[in-house]
């Protein structure tokens, strides 16, 4: 979630969410899974087989429900309620690690458990400001580390998203960079990003179509007029998609999902926004989030499900289709979530995944550590995950709040 969010927004939407050797994509700890070229989905993730003729939008029609590492590998050094000081650290000569904002290590189990709970695609938010050498090299036991759970995932049949997620953020002081160097100087900025992801990109190459590049996380450019804002963006987006294809390997065909402005559905939909070329057709998705209204994800709203919020969510979920899937460019909800009491939050989650499957985008659940226990593996929300299946099933139901 954006560190532009006020300190007293997060803590409220916490606690509401509160209350091994790597096999290079190419095998498996099972061994004996085999894949298809032939665009069917008989494929398997773990064979580093990229699907003919298979579209994003087969892609993402593929995905059932989809579930955030979050507060994970994304964690950082951070400021992360504005007040100047670091607010998690780790002391002088430590690596930060997953565990730093108060998460678990994360293990394979976790995996066969969300398995069992009928999610099959995870997004897994990565930083990697602070495992930087001073090449802007990522450090190897990191990459080693982010490809271990990549690999638990992969392994089990999920697909996968990896991202550069708080590089953007808006503490530049603690080590944000990505939007202060393209705001300031846009070929130091390339240097690094394309360094970078250069790096992520060998190291995945070989791996299948089950595993998709985020190009960034919740970055716009407000200080600058509208229109350069927007281009900037669009401009990081297509030097995304270019250095991507040019790493060679499967990335010429991987499926990359694209940055909206902030992730925001309304500044997404104008016509500022454009997504890349492509050297390839039906290979790019729209990233956007949701938490409208943010009163209620925050707590300061504390029932959800009025005739005005059932138009609010509906009206942004058709601006999406209208603007973006009609014209054959799928959309991920890379994350959402939901507020109050458990019913409202199960109501919300569900009325937004049912709208969202039944145009085809697929939806995918912010979980800091607080929606499924890490350790026992049970939902601290009761009915969500029950909801958020019935949401995917591809019936044609009425979603109700539970009494």
């Amino acid at each position: 979630m954006k560190f532009r969010k006020t300190l007293a927004a997060l803590l409220a939407a916490a606690s509401i969410l509160t209350l091994t050797a790597c096999n290079n994509g190419s095998g498996s700890e099972n061994g004996d899974n085999t894949g298809s070229s032939d665009g069917s989905t008989e494929n398997t993730p773990n064979t580093g087989i990229m699907r003919d003729n298979f579209t994003s939008a087969q892609l993402v029609d593929d995905m059932t429900i989809g579930w955030n590492l979050g507060n994970t590998l994304d964690v950082c050094q951070a400021d992360r309620d504005g007040d100047g000081k670091i607010n998690e650290h780790v002391e002088e000569g430590e690596e930060v690690d997953e565990t730093l904002w108060g998460n678990i290590m994360t293990t394979p189990e976790l995996f066969d458990h969300l398995k069992d709970f009928g999610i099959n695609a995870v997004r897994i938010p990565v930083t990697w400001r602070d495992h930087l050498n001073e090449d802007d090299s990522i450090k190897t036991e990191w990459m080693d580390r982010v490809q271990e759970i990549v690999d638990y995932a992969i392994d089990r049949g999920f697909y996968v998203i990896i991202n550069m997620h708080h590089d953007g953020g808006d503490d530049a002081k603690f080590g944000a960079w990505l939007r202060q160097y393209a705001l300031e100087d846009y070929d130091k900025f390339y240097a690094r990003y394309s360094k970078m992801w250069n790096q992520i990109a060998d190291r995945f190459r070989d791996y299948s179509d089950y595993l998709i590049f985020e190009s960034m996380n919740e970055v716009g450019f407000d200080s600058l007029p509208q229109s350069d804002a927007f281009a900037l963006l669009n401009r990081i987006n297509q030097d995304f998609v270019d250095l991507i294809r040019a790493s060679g390997g499967n990335n010429e065909k991987r499926h990359l999902l694209i940055a909206g402005y902030w992730t925001d559905v309304a500044e997404t939909c104008k016509p500022l926004f454009k997504m890349p070329t492509d050297t390839i057709a039906d290979h790019l998705i729209l990233s956007v989030h949701y938490y409208t209204p943010w009163e209620f994800i925050a707590g300061q709203q504390k029932t959800w499900g009025s005739d005005a919020d059932i138009r609010l969510m509906t009206s942004k979920m058709n601006q999406l289709k209208t603007t973006f899937v009609d014209k054959g460019i799928p959309v991920i909800i890379g994350e959402y979530a939901g507020g109050g009491v458990n019913r409202e939050q199960t109501y919300y989650c569900e009325y937004l995944v049912k709208l969202c499957t039944d145009m085809h985008a697929a939806c995918f659940l912010w979980d800091n550590g607080g929606i499924l226990d890490r350790s026992t593996y049970v939902w601290r929300v009761s009915g969500l995950i029950d909801g958020l299946n019935r949401a995917v099933s591809g019936e044609d139901y009425e979603v109700t709040k539970a009494p």
